[in-house]
């Protein structure tokens, strides 16, 4: 009864967060992502090009570029627009402008698994073959399964106006291109010269420092393990090293199909429940790319 009244105080001063209850214009923009697929990084390289004069740090990135979980009302509503803002809702019609980040699910497993080791949700010791299962049941986030909510934006937005599909392994291995159709996407006027300011301030040895004299205050680090990092490795097919080969069998028993049209090397031969959204997208035969 005490926390309805708190919660409906809250709404009523616009203290609280409005998640998928934001009020959205059609000048929004968004970086959309599954957790862990590198949300994170790309809000940075976002940040450094809109502010390329200020110092982005986990102390203020959660106002540049902000999730409407987690801030609330009166903050979106002061918010000068057009708002850049993150997200890992699955399909949502109203974000007309976004560049959803896909990335193998593997690598978003492995990453997953270390997040919630570091905030205390899985005890030490819990084997990656168990992890693995409740990753692929979509049991580890709450925006449902790496199939679903990629599934969702690609069978509803692929090739449509004010859509960019961005794969963290193309980002990695030539970050400046990639970043440069962001940019374009987000209206944003950048050079060659500050696109690669941009992916300098964001590297991930930067970012590392920066999580050493931040994480006590950053909302997503401040009560966690000490001992484990939030920017981890920052690679691309970890999984290879870091996964059990049970673990990524798992996983590409579950979506197969829909990694190998992503691009990502799979040997199982199962297709999981990915078959009918894929005979609808029809990219059986393909690789998508943008």
């Amino acid at each position: 009864m005490i926390r309805k009244l708190r919660y409906r105080m809250k709404r009523l001063l616009g203290r609280d967060a409005p998640g998928g209850n934001l009020t959205i214009y059609d000048d929004d923009v968004f970086i959309s992502s599954y957790p862990k697929s590198g949300s994170t990084w790309v809000r940075f390289l976002v940040a450094n090009l809109i502010h390329p004069q200020k110092p982005v740090t986990f102390l203020n990135i959660e106002q540049i570029v902000p999730e409407p979980d987690l801030q609330s009302r009166n903050f979106f509503r002061k918010c000068p627009r057009p708002r850049v803002m993150k997200s890992h809702h699955p399909f949502d019609p109203r974000y007309k402008r976004m560049v959803y980040i896909v990335r193998d699910p593997r690598d978003v497993a492995l990453s997953q698994y270390h997040f919630q080791m570091k905030r205390g949700v899985l005890k030490a010791g819990t084997p990656l073959e168990e992890f693995a299962q409740r990753f692929v049941r979509g049991e580890t986030s709450d925006h449902g399964s790496w199939g679903q909510n990629v599934g969702s934006w690609l069978i509803t937005r692929y090739h449509t106006p004010g859509f960019l599909l961005l794969r963290y392994e193309d980002l990695k291995e030539r970050p400046e291109e990639e970043l440069a159709k962001v940019a374009e996407l987000f209206g944003i006027t950048a050079d060659r010269e500050l696109l690669a300011k941009a992916v300098e301030l964001s590297s991930a040895d930067r970012m590392r420092k920066l999580e050493k004299l931040q994480a006590d205050k950053w909302a997503l680090t401040k009560r966690t393990r000490k001992d484990l990092s939030f920017v981890r490795s920052a690679v691309a097919g970890g999984w290879r090293s870091g996964l059990p080969p049970a673990a990524a069998w798992q996983i590409e028993q579950a979506w197969g199909r829909l990694m190998r049209a992503l691009g990502y090397k799979v040997e199982a031969a199962g297709d999981g429940s990915q078959t009918q959204f894929l005979d609808l997208m029809e990219i059986s035969s393909r690789r998508i790319s943008t």
